[in-house]
Protein backbone atom coordinates (compact mmCIF):
# COMPACT_ATOMS: atom_id res chain seq x y z
CA UNK A 1 0.00 0.00 0.00
CA UNK A 2 2.93 2.35 0.50
CA UNK A 3 3.75 2.17 -3.23
CA UNK A 4 0.56 1.34 -5.14
CA UNK A 5 0.92 4.30 -7.50
CA UNK A 6 4.31 3.04 -8.66
CA UNK A 7 2.46 0.32 -10.57
CA UNK A 8 0.32 2.79 -12.51
CA UNK A 9 1.32 4.10 -15.99
CA UNK A 10 2.94 7.53 -16.16
CA UNK A 11 0.42 8.80 -18.71
CA UNK A 12 -2.58 8.48 -16.38
CA UNK A 13 -3.98 11.82 -15.28
CA UNK A 14 -4.57 12.22 -11.55
CA UNK A 15 -8.23 12.78 -12.38
CA UNK A 16 -8.49 9.20 -13.65
CA UNK A 17 -7.17 7.70 -10.40
CA UNK A 18 -8.97 6.79 -7.21
CA UNK A 19 -6.96 8.29 -4.36
CA UNK A 20 -7.90 7.60 -0.72
CA UNK A 21 -7.66 10.64 1.52
CA UNK A 22 -7.85 11.73 5.10
CA UNK A 23 -10.30 14.44 5.91
CA UNK A 24 -9.69 16.07 9.18
CA UNK A 25 -13.12 17.21 9.56
CA UNK A 26 -11.18 19.27 8.31
CA UNK A 27 -7.94 19.67 9.92
CA UNK A 28 -4.92 18.25 8.61
CA UNK A 29 -5.66 14.99 7.20
CA UNK A 30 -2.32 15.02 8.69
CA UNK A 31 -3.36 15.18 12.33
CA UNK A 32 -6.90 15.95 13.44
CA UNK A 33 -6.53 14.34 16.79
CA UNK A 34 -7.72 16.97 19.25
CA UNK A 35 -10.97 18.79 20.00
CA UNK A 36 -13.06 15.71 20.75
CA UNK A 37 -15.83 15.12 19.86
CA UNK A 38 -16.68 17.81 17.32
CA UNK A 39 -13.18 18.37 15.94
CA UNK A 40 -11.38 15.06 16.45
CA UNK A 41 -11.60 13.19 13.20
CA UNK A 42 -8.64 10.86 13.33
CA UNK A 43 -7.20 8.41 15.81
CA UNK A 44 -3.96 9.11 17.64
CA UNK A 45 -2.90 5.62 16.55
CA UNK A 46 -2.62 6.82 12.95
CA UNK A 47 -0.04 9.61 12.65
CA UNK A 48 0.75 10.95 9.21
CA UNK A 49 3.56 8.49 8.51
CA UNK A 50 1.16 5.60 9.18
CA UNK A 51 -1.51 7.19 6.99
CA UNK A 52 0.82 7.52 4.02
CA UNK A 53 2.13 3.98 4.33
CA UNK A 54 -1.48 2.76 4.57
CA UNK A 55 -2.32 4.21 1.14
CA UNK A 56 -3.54 7.73 1.94
CA UNK A 57 -2.63 10.02 -0.96
CA UNK A 58 -4.80 13.13 -0.54
CA UNK A 59 -4.63 15.23 2.62
CA UNK A 60 -6.88 17.98 3.87
CA UNK A 61 -4.79 20.43 5.87
CA UNK A 62 -6.41 23.32 7.72
CA UNK A 63 -4.04 25.87 9.14
CA UNK A 64 -4.01 28.94 11.35
CA UNK A 65 -1.28 31.36 12.36
CA UNK A 66 0.00 31.04 15.94
CA UNK A 67 3.02 33.12 16.99
CA UNK A 68 3.84 33.79 13.33
CA UNK A 69 3.91 30.05 12.55
CA UNK A 70 1.41 27.82 10.78
CA UNK A 71 -0.32 25.31 13.04
CA UNK A 72 -2.93 22.69 12.15
CA UNK A 73 -6.30 24.01 13.32
CA UNK A 74 -9.97 23.14 13.13
CA UNK A 75 -12.33 25.98 13.85
CA UNK A 76 -11.36 27.12 17.34
CA UNK A 77 -9.46 23.93 18.18
CA UNK A 78 -5.66 23.84 17.72
CA UNK A 79 -4.41 20.46 16.57
CA UNK A 80 -0.95 21.18 18.05
CA UNK A 81 0.87 20.08 14.89
CA UNK A 82 3.28 22.60 13.30
CA UNK A 83 3.00 22.68 9.53
CA UNK A 84 6.73 22.03 9.30
CA UNK A 85 6.21 18.65 10.97
CA UNK A 86 3.67 17.78 8.29
CA UNK A 87 6.13 18.80 5.55
CA UNK A 88 8.90 16.79 7.18
CA UNK A 89 6.83 13.60 7.28
CA UNK A 90 5.81 14.04 3.65
CA UNK A 91 9.39 14.66 2.56
CA UNK A 92 10.53 11.51 4.36
CA UNK A 93 7.84 9.49 2.63
CA UNK A 94 8.54 10.83 -0.86
CA UNK A 95 12.29 10.29 -0.55
CA UNK A 96 12.03 6.73 0.77
CA UNK A 97 13.20 4.06 -1.73
CA UNK A 98 9.86 2.27 -1.29
CA UNK A 99 7.63 5.27 -2.00
CA UNK A 100 9.71 7.72 -4.06
CA UNK A 101 7.47 7.12 -7.11
CA UNK A 102 4.29 8.07 -5.25
CA UNK A 103 2.56 11.45 -5.28
CA UNK A 104 0.54 13.28 -2.64
CA UNK A 105 -2.19 15.89 -3.09
CA UNK A 106 -2.51 18.43 -0.29
CA UNK A 107 -5.55 20.67 0.04
CA UNK A 108 -4.68 23.70 2.18
CA UNK A 109 -7.33 25.97 3.65
CA UNK A 110 -7.04 28.96 5.96
CA UNK A 111 -8.90 28.39 9.20
CA UNK A 112 -8.35 31.78 10.86
CA UNK A 113 -9.44 34.10 8.06
CA UNK A 114 -11.39 36.27 10.53
CA UNK A 115 -8.19 36.97 12.47
CA UNK A 116 -5.28 36.74 10.02
CA UNK A 117 -5.26 38.75 6.77
CA UNK A 118 -5.39 36.59 3.64
CA UNK A 119 -2.12 38.02 2.33
CA UNK A 120 -0.29 37.25 5.58
CA UNK A 121 -1.52 33.66 5.59
CA UNK A 122 -0.71 33.15 1.91
CA UNK A 123 2.77 34.55 2.36
CA UNK A 124 3.44 32.26 5.34
CA UNK A 125 2.31 29.17 3.40
CA UNK A 126 4.62 30.18 0.55
CA UNK A 127 7.62 30.77 2.83
CA UNK A 128 7.18 27.61 4.88
CA UNK A 129 6.92 25.50 1.74
CA UNK A 130 9.91 27.08 0.03
CA UNK A 131 12.03 26.95 3.18
CA UNK A 132 10.79 23.58 4.41
CA UNK A 133 12.08 20.06 3.77
CA UNK A 134 12.51 19.47 0.05
CA UNK A 135 11.82 23.11 -0.74
CA UNK A 136 9.83 24.12 -3.81
CA UNK A 137 11.34 21.26 -5.85
CA UNK A 138 9.09 18.86 -3.96
CA UNK A 139 5.93 20.64 -5.18
CA UNK A 140 3.79 20.95 -8.30
CA UNK A 141 2.38 24.50 -8.40
CA UNK A 142 0.69 24.66 -11.83
CA UNK A 143 -3.05 25.33 -11.98
CA UNK A 144 -3.99 22.18 -13.89
CA UNK A 145 -4.48 18.46 -13.34
CA UNK A 146 -1.15 16.77 -14.12
CA UNK A 147 -0.35 13.28 -15.27
CA UNK A 148 1.09 10.85 -12.75
CA UNK A 149 4.46 10.80 -14.50
CA UNK A 150 4.83 14.57 -14.04
CA UNK A 151 4.44 14.44 -10.27
CA UNK A 152 6.08 11.27 -9.05
CA UNK A 153 7.94 12.11 -5.87
CA UNK A 154 6.11 15.42 -5.60
CA UNK A 155 3.28 17.12 -3.73
CA UNK A 156 0.40 18.56 -5.77
CA UNK A 157 -1.02 21.71 -4.18
CA UNK A 158 -4.77 22.26 -4.07
CA UNK A 159 -5.13 25.79 -2.70
CA UNK A 160 -8.31 26.88 -0.94
CA UNK A 161 -6.66 30.17 0.02
CA UNK A 162 -4.59 32.82 -1.68
CA UNK A 163 -6.65 35.94 -2.42
CA UNK A 164 -5.16 37.49 -5.57
CA UNK A 165 -2.08 35.26 -5.40
CA UNK A 166 0.39 38.15 -5.42
CA UNK A 167 2.54 36.40 -2.82
CA UNK A 168 3.34 33.61 -5.28
CA UNK A 169 5.74 33.64 -8.23
CA UNK A 170 3.07 33.11 -10.90
CA UNK A 171 0.11 34.59 -9.07
CA UNK A 172 -3.05 32.51 -9.17
CA UNK A 173 -1.46 30.30 -11.82
CA UNK A 174 1.29 29.40 -9.34
CA UNK A 175 -1.04 28.37 -6.52
CA UNK A 176 -1.54 24.84 -7.74
CA UNK A 177 -5.04 23.57 -8.46
CA UNK A 178 -7.12 26.58 -7.49
CA UNK A 179 -10.93 26.25 -7.16
CA UNK A 180 -12.91 29.10 -8.64
CA UNK A 181 -15.72 28.56 -6.10
CA UNK A 182 -16.37 26.43 -3.03
CA UNK A 183 -19.91 26.85 -1.62
CA UNK A 184 -20.28 26.02 2.06
CA UNK A 185 -21.85 22.59 2.71
CA UNK A 186 -23.66 22.42 -0.63
CA UNK A 187 -25.97 19.43 -0.31
CA UNK A 188 -26.32 18.74 -4.01
CA UNK A 189 -22.65 19.21 -4.88
CA UNK A 190 -21.08 21.75 -7.20
CA UNK A 191 -18.70 21.91 -10.15
CA UNK A 192 -15.86 24.16 -11.20
CA UNK A 193 -13.42 24.27 -14.08
CA UNK A 194 -9.67 23.71 -13.82
CA UNK A 195 -8.37 24.43 -17.30
CA UNK A 196 -9.58 21.52 -19.47
CA UNK A 197 -10.92 19.50 -16.51
CA UNK A 198 -14.39 19.65 -14.99
CA UNK A 199 -14.10 19.17 -11.22
CA UNK A 200 -17.23 17.72 -9.61
CA UNK A 201 -17.24 18.21 -5.85
CA UNK A 202 -19.33 16.83 -2.98
CA UNK A 203 -18.75 18.58 0.36
CA UNK A 204 -22.04 18.39 2.28
CA UNK A 205 -20.80 18.20 5.85
CA UNK A 206 -23.52 19.93 7.89
CA UNK A 207 -25.98 17.05 7.89
CA UNK A 208 -28.85 17.57 10.36
CA UNK A 209 -28.33 14.35 12.35
CA UNK A 210 -27.13 10.74 12.12
CA UNK A 211 -30.47 9.94 10.46
CA UNK A 212 -29.11 11.61 7.31
CA UNK A 213 -26.17 9.18 7.05
CA UNK A 214 -27.82 7.07 4.28
CA UNK A 215 -28.44 10.17 2.16
CA UNK A 216 -24.92 11.42 2.87
CA UNK A 217 -23.46 8.13 1.62
CA UNK A 218 -25.66 8.11 -1.48
CA UNK A 219 -24.55 11.60 -2.49
CA UNK A 220 -20.90 11.04 -1.61
CA UNK A 221 -20.66 7.85 -3.68
CA UNK A 222 -22.80 8.89 -6.64
CA UNK A 223 -20.26 11.50 -7.71
CA UNK A 224 -17.49 8.88 -7.88
CA UNK A 225 -19.11 6.86 -10.65
CA UNK A 226 -17.99 7.93 -14.10
CA UNK A 227 -20.71 8.74 -16.60
CA UNK A 228 -21.44 5.98 -19.08
CA UNK A 229 -19.82 6.43 -22.53
CA UNK A 230 -22.83 7.98 -24.37
CA UNK A 231 -23.08 10.75 -21.76
CA UNK A 232 -19.39 11.19 -21.10
CA UNK A 233 -18.36 14.82 -21.57
CA UNK A 234 -15.66 15.44 -24.21
CA UNK A 235 -13.16 16.52 -21.57
CA UNK A 236 -11.59 15.03 -18.43
CA UNK A 237 -13.58 14.94 -15.20
CA UNK A 238 -12.17 14.92 -11.66
CA UNK A 239 -14.48 13.90 -8.82
CA UNK A 240 -13.70 15.07 -5.28
CA UNK A 241 -15.85 13.60 -2.52
CA UNK A 242 -15.91 14.09 1.24
CA UNK A 243 -17.52 11.23 3.12
CA UNK A 244 -17.17 13.07 6.44
CA UNK A 245 -19.75 15.21 8.20
CA UNK A 246 -20.02 17.06 11.49
CA UNK A 247 -22.82 18.93 13.23
CA UNK A 248 -23.64 19.40 16.89
CA UNK A 249 -25.02 17.49 18.71
CA UNK A 250 -26.46 14.63 16.64
CA UNK A 251 -23.81 14.13 13.95
CA UNK A 252 -20.39 14.17 15.59
CA UNK A 253 -17.51 13.03 13.33
CA UNK A 254 -16.98 9.70 15.16
CA UNK A 255 -20.72 8.98 15.01
CA UNK A 256 -20.96 9.72 11.30
CA UNK A 257 -17.84 7.82 10.31
CA UNK A 258 -18.12 4.80 12.62
CA UNK A 259 -21.79 4.64 13.57
CA UNK A 260 -22.77 3.34 16.98
CA UNK A 261 -24.39 0.40 18.72
CA UNK A 262 -24.79 -2.96 17.01
CA UNK A 263 -26.36 -2.20 13.60
CA UNK A 264 -25.67 -5.78 12.44
CA UNK A 265 -28.39 -7.01 14.79
CA UNK A 266 -30.70 -4.04 14.42
CA UNK A 267 -29.60 -2.03 17.45
CA UNK A 268 -27.73 1.07 16.38
CA UNK A 269 -26.75 3.00 13.25
CA UNK A 270 -24.26 1.91 10.60
CA UNK A 271 -21.60 4.55 9.92
CA UNK A 272 -20.47 6.05 6.63
CA UNK A 273 -17.24 4.06 6.35
CA UNK A 274 -18.78 0.60 6.44
CA UNK A 275 -21.62 1.73 4.15
CA UNK A 276 -19.15 3.04 1.56
CA UNK A 277 -17.12 -0.17 1.83
CA UNK A 278 -20.25 -2.23 1.23
CA UNK A 279 -21.14 -0.04 -1.75
CA UNK A 280 -17.71 -0.70 -3.24
CA UNK A 281 -18.06 -4.45 -2.71
CA UNK A 282 -21.47 -4.39 -4.37
CA UNK A 283 -19.95 -2.60 -7.36
CA UNK A 284 -17.13 -5.14 -7.56
CA UNK A 285 -19.58 -8.04 -7.40
CA UNK A 286 -20.92 -7.02 -10.81
CA UNK A 287 -17.50 -7.90 -12.21
CA UNK A 288 -17.08 -11.67 -12.56
CA UNK A 289 -13.85 -11.31 -14.51
CA UNK A 290 -11.94 -14.06 -12.75
CA UNK A 291 -14.69 -16.63 -13.02
CA UNK A 292 -15.57 -16.01 -16.64
CA UNK A 293 -12.07 -15.36 -17.96
CA UNK A 294 -10.81 -18.54 -16.33
CA UNK A 295 -13.24 -20.60 -18.39
CA UNK A 296 -12.72 -18.77 -21.69
CA UNK A 297 -10.35 -19.32 -24.56
CA UNK A 298 -7.79 -16.59 -25.25
CA UNK A 299 -9.94 -15.06 -28.02
CA UNK A 300 -13.09 -15.18 -25.91
CA UNK A 301 -11.23 -13.76 -22.93
CA UNK A 302 -10.02 -10.76 -24.92
CA UNK A 303 -13.50 -10.10 -26.26
CA UNK A 304 -15.04 -10.44 -22.81
CA UNK A 305 -12.43 -8.14 -21.28
CA UNK A 306 -13.14 -5.41 -23.83
CA UNK A 307 -16.89 -5.73 -23.25
CA UNK A 308 -16.46 -5.68 -19.50
CA UNK A 309 -14.34 -2.50 -19.60
CA UNK A 310 -17.35 -0.64 -21.03
CA UNK A 311 -19.97 -2.17 -18.73
CA UNK A 312 -18.55 -2.36 -15.22
CA UNK A 313 -18.84 0.77 -13.08
CA UNK A 314 -15.72 2.91 -13.11
CA UNK A 315 -15.22 4.42 -9.67
CA UNK A 316 -12.78 7.30 -9.85
CA UNK A 317 -11.97 10.30 -7.70
CA UNK A 318 -10.30 11.67 -4.60
CA UNK A 319 -12.07 10.55 -1.43
CA UNK A 320 -11.56 12.37 1.90
CA UNK A 321 -12.57 10.34 4.98
CA UNK A 322 -12.61 10.43 8.78
CA UNK A 323 -11.30 7.53 10.88
CA UNK A 324 -10.27 5.66 7.73
CA UNK A 325 -9.21 2.52 9.64
CA UNK A 326 -12.56 2.01 11.34
CA UNK A 327 -14.24 -0.34 11.24
CA UNK A 328 -11.17 -2.47 10.62
CA UNK A 329 -13.10 -5.18 8.82
CA UNK A 330 -14.36 -2.77 6.15
CA UNK A 331 -10.88 -2.38 4.63
CA UNK A 332 -12.05 0.76 2.90
CA UNK A 333 -8.59 2.01 1.86
CA UNK A 334 -7.79 -1.29 0.14
CA UNK A 335 -11.13 -1.23 -1.66
CA UNK A 336 -10.56 2.33 -2.92
CA UNK A 337 -7.10 1.38 -4.19
CA UNK A 338 -8.65 -1.63 -5.93
CA UNK A 339 -10.85 0.77 -7.92
CA UNK A 340 -7.74 1.78 -9.88
CA UNK A 341 -7.60 -1.71 -11.36
CA UNK A 342 -11.29 -1.94 -12.23
CA UNK A 343 -12.73 -0.70 -15.49
CA UNK A 344 -9.37 -0.69 -17.23
CA UNK A 345 -8.28 -3.03 -20.01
Amino acid sequence: MESFLSHMPDNLRLSSLTLPGRNSCFVASALAFYGWPISQCQSQNTPLSVQLNSGIRVLDVRLAVVDSKLIAYHGSYPQKTPYQHVLSDIHSFLTSPLSCRETIVISIKQEDYQKTPVKVFSSLVHDEIFNGPGGSDMWFFENRIPSLGEVRGKVVLLSRFGGDGNEWENGLEGLGIHPTAWPDSEKFGFSWQCKDTLVRTHDWYAIPSFLAIPEKVERATRILVEAEPPNNPPFPVLSISYTSAASFPLAMPPTVAKGFGWPQVGFGVEGVNSRVARWLLDAFSRDDTDGQLGKASSGEAEKFSKTLSTLEPKIRGWVFMDFYQEPVESGIIHLLVECNYRGRR
